[in-house]
Formats: structure tokens, sequence, C-alpha cells
């Protein structure tokens, strides 16, 4: 039962909130400020039954970085280097608005403000990204009984409206892949100019669509050099581009571990491999780090994705090809040409590793030229004898 005293000419009360865990000893809060005994009552019944409940959330003065560092803690235990490192980067912007704030203080409307401030600056999607981090913060401190609510609940989420730079931008972005006859321009450059391993790499890349990251981590003994086939199991990941300090992971999803065929061309390119490889391991036995990697350095180490993106600058600059393409754009090069080939969109997705058909037909189902035009000439067919009649 509440101790309800006067204090000055205001009222207060006293009223028991359990025992501290650390001394046993029994807790009281206290309120004052009332103006009449019976406000006093009133708060110490609501107070009561809040606690009783299990609704009462004890005063606290941590901050809302204090409570980010601890639960990123415990979020890094299940899940990639890598997913950590992305949730990081997002919450980064909330630690530097919200981060010496106690986090019981943080409101919806200032958290709405600041969202509302970072769509204005990024995009839409890294937004979703922040914000979905902050609210696994938040809702950390919900379990924990240091917040009733959470300030992210029902948050709206601005769209950023598209300007004339942002249309541009799209529009390059869709060209940000190799046609077939670009492809065959950029794979003869570099089996005339590239250097070692660069043909098998790129071939790699186009031949398979896999991701550059998944292509550093393959091993020997991925490959089935009878049954044609690539084991994807891993994936290669390396922030600091020290290629001693790599780390290998599990794929991006489940649904991108799986099994890829290749191309009796590609099988051919990763015999020669293997024998000039063989050939290198017993030049360089005292320095040879041999973890079984296809795609190593001179020293038996993988190597980085850097290094591969460094060598196809290297080539590119040799082409007349004037897109801004990336080893990733093999990816999207692939996927556009099993499209153009009539390939179910269905075997795509797994052979790409997507756990989502619609990443599969978003992203890529518009990317190929020869499309559009194969769809335009489809429907003037189609409409030919009315088309006729039209002139």
């Amino acid at each position: 039962m509440a101790y309800i005293y006067k204090r000055g000419k205001k009222w207060a009360y006293r009223a028991y909130a359990g025992k501290d865990p650390v001394t046993g000893r029994d807790k009281q809060v206290s309120k004052s400020g009332f103006l009449t005994k019976k406000d006093a009552q009133l708060a110490a019944a609501i107070f009561e039954r809040k606690f009783h409940n299990k609704e009462f959330i004890e005063p606290s003065k941590i901050t809302f970085e204090a409570i980010y560092e601890e639960w990123e803690r415990h979020y890094s235990v299940d899940v990639k280097e890598s997913s950590v490192r992305a949730r990081r980067i997002a919450l980064k912007h909330i630690v530097d608005e919200f981060g010496h704030k106690p986090i019981q203080t943080i409101t919806k409307k200032e958290y709405q403000d600041t969202i509302d401030e970072l769509a204005a600056r990024f995009s839409s999607n890294y937004v979703s990204s922040i914000h979905t981090s902050a609210n696994m913060v938040f809702e950390y401190a919900r379990e924990n009984k240091l917040i009733k609510e959470v300030p992210t609940k029902d948050i709206k989420l601005p769209k950023r409206k598209r300007t004339v730079a942002d249309l541009e931008k799209e529009h390059s972005i869709n060209e940000r892949f190799l046609e077939k006859e670009e492809l065959e321009e950029f794979l003869t450059m570099t089996k005339d100019k590239g250097l070692e391993g660069d043909l098998l790499a790129f071939t790699v890349l186009a031949y398979t669509g896999i991701r550059v990251g998944e292509m550093v981590a393959l091993k020997w003994t991925d490959v089935d050099l009878v049954e044609l086939t690539l084991r994807i199991i891993k994936t290669y990941y390396n922030p600091t581009n020290n290629k001693k300090e790599y780390t290998l992971l599990t794929p991006k999803t489940e649904g991108s571990i799986r099994t890829v065929t290749i191309d009796p061309v590609l099988a051919d390119l990763l015999r020669i491999h293997k024998e000039e490889q063989d050939e290198l391991k017993k030049a360089n036995k005292p320095i040879y780090n041999d973890d079984d990697f296809i795609f190593a350095t001179n020293d038996g180490y993988p190597k980085t994705i850097k290094h591969i993106a460094t060598r196809m600058k290297r080539i590119l600059d040799r082409t007349t090809i004037q897109k801004h393409v990336t080893p990733h754009s093999f990816r999207h090069t692939h996927t556009s040409l099993l499209i153009e080939a009539n390939v179910h969109i269905k075997e795509i997705q797994e052979r790409l590793g997507h756990s989502d058909i619609n990443t599969t037909m978003d992203i890529y189902a518009h990317l190929t030229k020869n499309i559009e035009k194969e769809a335009s000439t489809k429907f003037s067919n189609l409409m030919k004898d009315l088309s006729e009649n039209l002139i």
C-alpha cells in the first residue's frame, strides 16, 4: 500500500517497487507535486496497478548509444559480420542524432523528424534500412523493459520525389550491363590482353551469374568437372582488402546455397587453369599457402574483390565499351542473356540464388535491349493487318 504524505503545500506518494537485484533490498519510487491528497492517491493506485501487471518501466538515464552497443553485441552472435557492418553503417545516422540522449526521452515526433530529414538526403531504400535497424534497437530496449513503447511504431517513411537527375541516373543504371556483342568484345580483349587468370575469372562471372564474392571463395572441391557443376556454399568477405585478412561466410541467403551447371567451354578453362596452378604451387612451394582456392594469388591466398575490379577496368579501357560496368554487372549480363534465351524465370531465380522470385523479376527482367526490341517486333507482327490499313 502506497504511503501518501504532504510535502510543503503539495502532496506526494511513496510506493513499493520490488527488490534490487543486486542488493536484495526493497526499492521504492516516489512522486510529488500533486495539488490534492486525492490526486496523489489516484496516481499511486495507477502506479501500483502498473507494477503488479508488470507494466511499470523504471526511470533510467541510459542512453540510446549504450543500448545500441549492447544490442549489437547480442545481434552479432547469430548473424554474419557483413550484416553487422551494414546495420552499423545504417545506425550511425541515428546514433549521431540520439546517441547521448536517454532512450526513454526519445519521442515519436523527434524520431519522425529525423527520418524526414534523412529522407531528404538519401534514397528510400537506404532510409528504410536505417529505420528497420533503429526499430531493432528500440524493440530490444522494450523487450528489456527500458521503454514502454517504441517511437519507431507507425512511422511514415517519406518517399523522396524523383528529380530529372534521378531519372537520368536510373537510365544510366540500366546501362550498367553488357549486351551479347559487348560481352564478346570484352572476353575477346581479355583473351588477347588479359593477365593471368583474367579470362577464367570473367568467363566464370559471365557464364554462371554467380556473385564475385562467391567466385573468389570457390575451392577446387566445389567443382565437378565430370558432372559440369559448381557448388556455391560460401562467400568471401574482406572490407580491408588485405589478402590475408579475409573471412569465408555462408552465402547471402538460404536460396544462395546452390549448385550451378557450367558450360563445357568453362570446364575446359578450369582444367587448363588447374594444370597451370599445380605448376605454380610446385615452383612457389616454400611460400605457397595452399587452401585449395581456384582464384588464388601467387602465394595461395584468395584474390580480393578489389583485385578483380582493377583487372576489369584495365581490360575495359582497351575496348570501345563506354558503360560504367563492374564485376557485378556480369551477373546482370548473365541474367539478361538467360531471359533472351527464353529460360523460365523460375530457373533463372534458382541459378542466381534469389530467395524471392520478385527480386529476379523486378531487378533484371527489364535489362536487355534485345528483349525490348523483340517485344516490339512481336507486337508489330500481331498488329500487321490493322497497321496496313492505317496508312
